[in-house]
């Protein structure tokens, strides 16, 4: 078991002169030289339904730390002076989607590893499935109603019987994606050694049926971080590469020949080894179903400094491989930023025991979404940037990826002083975009959230955010890693219902995440005539014996007219939840106040309330998060002794208990006459020290006197007890 916690390197930012030339006279580099690696093994499965029943589950124990190998300083330029011109200011409405499922996926942690590399993807009607993968494991559920069709297996059943090194255990890096085009999965990850990459591509629509398997071997060198997309023409690919598994060399962009792997015939990848200045491509992954002008090449980009986004174009000929190019970069001028966490660690969690989490800050996230709308080509991305004092999700639209490519518009969305980070952006067939992503703070625990916008609101902007699943626990021991990214795809049968998962722990420990399913639509693009529901916030705390308060809001679209009645469950024992009023009139969109009234008996922990709001056949629900905690005061030291006329003090020390983030005051009972407390500070908010000045005068009665330290939040009071022994000499 490997017990070394990943420590993420931070790169100094490097001034360096490509920062002060006019992005326009940047000329592409030459392309390197092709070269063809043939894939080592191949063959066709059984149905991997069958195969999950007989294959060995090889799975490793708990503590399993996959490491993030780091790739160099990259050419960051000159770092950026003020605030971030394209964060967003604006408060719009609570993002108006329409929700569907909401359940969790692989729980558990089965495979005992981080991070999971959470991905999905969710395929057409005909199997209704939705497939979701992390390091070492799969599982296939209903698209429709969210129920198991294939429980979380190892990944590597899929190449039980292989030949190669992939049937021998799982390498992790893990993707999913669904070909709409041909309408086929491909499952893809490391090999157990590190050294190979094991594609499979199923031979129908049927993620339980038979697969085309394949193995590609890179003799001694480690293809790290790899990263897969869906054209026409290739299945494109890029990692970073680790000549001998320790040096980075650069990234290596891959063809893979789609059109053999799709009928399992033997397949070729064609590569360029890249220079150590590249590093952590995405190749473009096509969505809906009008696919890019014919032998268009695949657009790659990169984050090139922080002004410029670099897009490289991979041309691949398997006819002629030396016809193949990889050219680039272009840059693409973009609001100037500075990295999250200095591409580090520094994302803070709710109390635990003070683990900072892996930002990533120095990487585009998965994935390079591509979309033909229209006859106008677009691109959506994102990445993790520094916004304020926190950190915020920066994302991109950008048009003409063949042509000259810009950037139609960008924003950095960072609404309050969370951090949010670990995105994945998609765009629907109606021009909608979708982001995902994590946020943590120090007061709330990892939480899975999304936010997005409609083609009317204005450019640079989000609406405001909505919640998949408020995480209940924190990571600790350590434990930096996270990620190390998520997954956003979007169901080909209606090209408008967005699917997201990402990970979340149950409560605070290490190597106990759970992976979590949303999925939701913009009311524009469906065109169905339905309301949404909505609540704001997503989380609320409070003490035994508190309350809170949460707007719902209903909201009609494509012409709704009717009377939407509403509902709770999931109140927390001892509670009582109401909502007033219960039922509203749409048009227009109505707000309803759902009130929580927790009792002194209310067990402290993470409830998730559920309000449904019914119309005729039409159902939607939201839920919200309510986090009761509390907290003990304990003191220090536990007894003073103190000379008539002299002062002495004690500490009172606040230590939250599961997330507890309020102020708390403190006051003092049981001084002897003549004497007086004073604490400093007089409050403190979440946890923290105060100091408590006992000051005595001459008048003071001697004796010993036990005094009652009480901290007070709300309808809540802890205490604790010190003594305290007055002397006319001191002793």
């Amino acid at each position: 078991m490997k017990n070394t916690v990943h420590s993420a390197a931070v790169s100094c930012v490097a001034v360096v002169l490509l920062a002060l030339v006019p992005v326009q006279v940047l000329a592409q580099k030459s392309s390197p030289k092709p070269f063809v690696i043939h894939a080592s093994h191949h063959d066709i499965s059984l149905p991997l339904r069958e195969l999950a029943t007989i294959a060995p589950q090889r799975l490793p124990g708990m503590g399993h730390i996959i490491p993030l190998r780091p790739t160099r300083p990259l050419p960051r330029g000159l770092a950026p002076a003020g605030e971030d011109q394209v964060l967003q200011r604006g408060v719009l409405p609570l993002v108006g989607t329409i929700n569907d499922l909401n359940f969790d996926g692989i729980t558990g942690d089965p495979s005992g590893v981080a991070p999971p590399d959470e991905n999905g993807a969710v395929g057409d009607s005909v199997t209704n499935q939705y497939v979701t993968i992390v390091n070492e494991v799969y599982a296939v559920y209903n698209k429709v109603t969210g129920a198991t069709i294939l429980g979380a297996t190892s990944i590597d059943a899929i190449w039980s019987g292989f030949s190669g090194a992939c049937s021998t255990g799982n390498g992790g890096d893990v993707n999913v994606l669904f070909d709409q085009a041909a309408g086929r999965w491909v499952v893809a990850q490391l090999g157990p050694g590190f050294t190979s990459y094991c594609i499979a591509v199923s031979t129908t629509d049927d993620a339980t049926g038979s697969y085309a398997r394949y193995e590609f071997d890179f003799g001694s060198n480690v293809p790290d971080y790899p990263k897969l997309g869906v054209w026409p023409d290739a299945y494109y690919w890029t990692s970073n590469t680790f000549q001998n598994g320790a040096t980075f060399i650069g990234a290596m962009p891959c063809a893979y020949d789609r059109t053999s792997m799709l009928t399992g015939g033997p397949a070729n990848a064609i590569c360029f080894q890249e220079s150590a200045s590249v590093a952590s491509l995405l190749p473009a992954n096509l969505d809906g179903s009008t696919p890019p002008p014919a032998g268009e090449p695949n657009p790659y980009l990169e984050l090139l400094d922080t002004s410029d986004l670099g897009l490289f174009k991979f041309h691949v000929d398997f006819t002629n491989p030396a016809n193949s190019t990889f050219t680039g970069p272009t840059a693409i001028p973009v609001s100037t930023y500075s990295e999250a966490c200095g591409g580090g660690t520094c994302i803070p969690q709710a109390p635990g025991d003070g683990t900072q989490l892996d930002s990533l800050g120095d990487r585009l996230m998965y994935r390079n979404a591509y979309r033909n709308l229209n006859g106008t080509e677009y691109l959506v991305v994102n990445h993790s940037v520094t916004a304020g004092s926190s950190v915020g999700v920066r994302w991109y639209q950008i048009t003409n990826p063949n042509g000259t490519p810009n950037v139609a518009q960008q924003g950095t969305f960072a609404p309050d002083s969370a951090y949010r980070w670990m995105g994945s952006i998609e765009m629907d067939k109606a021009g909608d975009i979708a982001l995902g992503y994590t946020a943590s703070s120090s007061s709330i625990h990892p939480a899975v959230r999304y936010t997005g916008r409609v083609p009317s609101d204005p450019a640079g902007t989000m609406e405001s955010e909505a919640s998949i699943f408020e995480g209940p626990g924190s990571q600790t021991g350590g434990l930096s890693r996270w990620g190390d990214y998520s997954g956003i795809s979007i169901d080909p049968s209606d090209d408008c219902t967005f699917f997201y998962t990402n990970e979340y722990l149950p409560n605070n420990g290490s190597f106990n995440w759970n992976t979590r399913v949303g999925s939701f639509a913009f009311p524009s693009c469906t065109g169905t005539s339905t309301f949404s529901l909505t609540a704001s916030p997503s989380s609320q705390g409070t003490v035994p014996g508190g309350s809170a308060n949460y707007t719902v809001t209903a909201s009609p679209f494509n012409g709704f007219t009717g009377t939407v009645s509403l509902a709770v469950s999931g109140c927390p024992s001892g509670a009582t939840c109401s909502l007033s009023p219960a039922s509203l009139g749409l048009p227009p969109a109505g707000n309803s106040t759902l009130t929580v009234q927790t009792t002194s008996s209310t067990p402290q922990g993470t409830y998730t309330v559920t309000i449904t709001g019914t119309s005729g056949s039409i159902t939607q629900s939201t839920t919200v998060t309510l986090s009761v905690s509390s907290f003990t005061v304990v003191p220090s030291p536990a007894v003073q002794t103190v000379k008539k006329g002299a002062s002495t003090t004690y500490t009172a020390t606040v230590r939250p208990q599961n997330g507890f983030s309020a102020v708390v005051t403190f006051s003092v009972s049981g001084l002897p006459a003549n004497t007086t407390g004073t604490f400093a500070p007089p409050s403190v908010t979440g946890g923290g020290n105060s100091v408590l000045t006992v000051s005595t005068t001459k008048k003071t009665p001697s004796g010993t006197f036990n005094l009652t330290i009480i901290g007070s939040s709300g309808p809540v009071s802890e205490s604790t007890t010190v003594s305290l022994k007055v002397s006319n000499n001191g002793k």
